[in-house]
């Protein structure tokens, strides 16, 4: 049977409770499922037939969401410059990598 489930219905929720030290997560999303089962290695312990899956890991793995960092705008520009400073590097080193591996190759 194919059910269209709208966005709204497409959850994603964690559980857990004081007396255990498991925590179940059940979602639809591919991104967490994806995250779960590869970065994580988890398992899904249910699916549901329609794209939501449950998992299972360690209630201590949960972490509370963090608060926003407060930046002061000297800080955001410093954090800006470096940003910059460190693209820049990147785009001189990949343009240089070519050459580099052409010459070590024996190639002009």
């Amino acid at each position: 049977m194919s059910r269209n489930l709208t966005g709204y219905e497409k959850e994603t929720i964690i559980n857990f409770n004081e007396a255990e030290d498991i925590a179940y997560i059940f979602t639809y999303n591919k991104a967490w499922q994806k995250h779960l089962e590869g970065k994580l290695g988890l398992k899904p312990t249910m699916d549901n037939g329609y794209g939501g899956k449950e998992y299972e890991l360690p209630k201590k793995r949960i972490r509370p969401p963090l608060a926003p960092r407060k930046l002061s705008e000297q800080t955001r520009r410093k954090l800006a410059d470096n940003l910059v400073r460190a693209a820049s590097r990147n785009r001189v080193l990949s343009a240089e990598t070519p050459n580099t591996l052409a010459k070590s190759e024996g190639r002009k």
